[in-house]
This record gives structure tokens, C-alpha cells and sequence, in this order.
């Protein structure tokens, strides 16, 4: 009986060690050269100059270290139809709002909004991330000039399901006499970087007057494709008894690192006796170790 269960052991140990060997044989690699060119395989061997790379059009390919640009893990769930999708390279946001997914450490992004709206935020923790931003209209005849900062809190409730954020919008301008403006804002997001949708309230203040009531915004995001996601953003205010929304929808192109965001603002409410569409563009550029 002890020879049996000796005998068993050993062949669960085997199998165990077969089946790591077969997870580490299989890891997918994606490498990036320096004259553009992107492979996607298995590693089957390489030492300090070159690595052997087992892809499935190509065969085996020798690939010299020092032409390599770029070298990452693909996670199984990245291949979508054959493709390797890329992580959404800007899921902390959607258009213009913020959602309940923060930027890592180190992880940054400069955002511009027809040339006048700039603004950058960058990853101090994982979970903590400070922005700031300028809207220069002193290129236009020397006008007052509003600054701002962004300061942001991500809490991740359930990982890639449901993500809790915390923060605020604090500016001033200059070459004006009065405080501040702004807007304090909390919001839950449900769903993954990919597929998600934000439920948002906030508070904003005008040289030290705060709103009577509060702010809410409701926006969404879909992916549709390697480089494509559909966007929507919402906002609905009632100020002084009377209602009003700006209904937004658009989407996102991604062109290699970079972004370009397309939406139709749709103003709505009692105000409104025809509708107006006002399209926005915004391009959005990652840098530090963003992906």
C-alpha cells in the first residue's frame, strides 16, 4: 500500500511539473523591433544576444536583442479574433470625466481640447494620481487665464468589476480679483477598463459660494475593436428649479499610444427651444510608464 501511494505521488508530481512546463512553454510574447516590425510567439530559447521565437505564420525566427524597442507578456484574455488587443491605454477617463479607475505609478497623460483646454495628470501611487491644467486665453488679446488641478482617489472594490473614486477640480484665474471655482465629486464604476459605465455626483463652488444642488453625470464606454471604443457622457443639472442635461456620444480612436476623442454635446432642457450640436475634439497623448 505504501509502494502505491509512493507510485501515485509521483506521478501527480509529474504531472504537476508537465503542466508548469507547459504554461511557461506557452506564454505568449509580443516584441516590438526598432524598424516598426511587431512579432507575436512563444519563446523557445535566447541568451544576452538573441532570442528564438516560435510565431505561427513564421516558424522559428532569430530576433537580435539589440534591435529589440519593445517586449511584453500577452495575457490570453488580449487576443480577441486572432488579434492582440492592447490594455485601453486611457480607461481612467472617458471624454472629459473621470471614472473609478486611477492611473498606476508612474503613469501619465497630456489631454488638449481644441488647443485651449490642456491639461496632464500623472500616477503618484497606484492609487493616487494629481493633474493640472491651463486654458491659455492670454492668446487671445491678453484675456484672464484659468488654472487648475486635478487631485484624484481610486479605490478598486472588486478587481476589473467595481472601482470607487474620489476627487476635484480646484482652479483660479489669473489677472481676475476673486478665490476659486470648482467642483468636489465622488462616483462608483461598474464593469472592466473595456466595458464599463459611471455613476457620478458632484458638488461645484464659485469664489467660496457653493452649488444648492448637485451635479450628476452618468457616462459609459464600450469597446468595439482593436482601436476603437464608443463613448457616451452625460450630465444633468437642476439649478434654480429648472432642469437641464448636456447629453453627450462618441467614441475613441487609438493611434498607436496616442487618442483621439470625438463626442456631440447635446444641450437639453426647458432653455432649449431647437436642438444645437456642438462636436469636441480632444487628443491625448500617455507618457512615463503608461501602457
Amino acid at each position: 500500500m505504501k509502494v502505491f501511494f509512493k507510485v501515485l505521488v509521483a506521478i501527480q508530481l509529474c504531472v504537476f511539473l508537465s503542466l508548469i512546463s507547459n504554461a511557461q512553454d506557452t506564454t505568449l510574447v509580443r516584441i516590438e523591433t526598432k524598424d516598426g516590425n511587431e512579432y507575436l510567439g512563444t519563446i523557445v530559447s535566447e541568451n544576452d544576444q538573441t532570442i528564438v521565437l516560435k510565431t505561427e505564420t513564421l516558424g522559428e525566427i532569430f530576433i537580435q536583442k539589440m534591435n529589440i524597442k519593445h517586449r511584453e507578456v500577452i495575457n490570453a484574455k488580449q487576443i480577441v479574433k486572432g488579434q492582440v488587443w492592447f490594455e485601453n491605454p486611457q480607461s481612467t477617463r472617458y471624454f472629459w470625466a473621470p471614472n473609478g479607475y486611477g492611473l498606476k505609478k508612474g503613469e501619465g497623460y497630456y489631454q488638449n481640447i481644441y488647443v485651449f483646454w490642456n491639461q496632464f495628470s500623472v500616477g503618484i501611487t497606484d492609487n493616487f494620481s494629481l493633474g493640472g491644467g491651463i486654458l491659455p486665453l492670454f492668446l487671445l488679446g491678453g484675456g484672464p487665464t484659468p488654472i487648475f488641478i486635478t487631485p484624484k482617489v481610486s479605490i478598486p472594490i472588486s478587481k476589473d468589476k467595481w472601482n470607487l473614486g474620489a476627487g476635484a477640480l480646484i482652479g483660479t484665474v489669473l489677472g481676475e480679483d476673486f478665490g476659486s471655482f470648482g467642483i468636489v465629486y465622488g462616483l462608483s464604476t461598474f464593469g472592466s477598463p473595456d466595458r464599463n459605465l459611471t455613476i457620478g455626483l458632484g458638488y461645484g463652488f464659485f469664489d467660496g459660494e457653493w452649488a444648492e444642488r448637485p451635479l450628476i453625470n452618468v457616462s459609459g464606454m464600450i469597446r468595439a475593436s482593436k482601436r476603437m471604443y464608443f463613448l457616451t457622457e452625460n450630465y444633468y443639472i437642476n439649478a434654480g428649479g429648472e432642469g437641464g442635461a448636456v447629453l453627450g456620444i462618441g467614441g475613441r480612436w487609438l493611434i498607436k499610444r496616442a487618442s483621439i476623442d470625438a463626442i456631440i454635446a447635446i444641450p437639453v432642457g426647458s432653455g432649449f427651444d431647437t436642438t444645437i450640436l456642438f462636436p469636441l475634439i480632444g487628443f491625448v497623448l500617455p507618457f512615463g510608464n503608461s501602457k
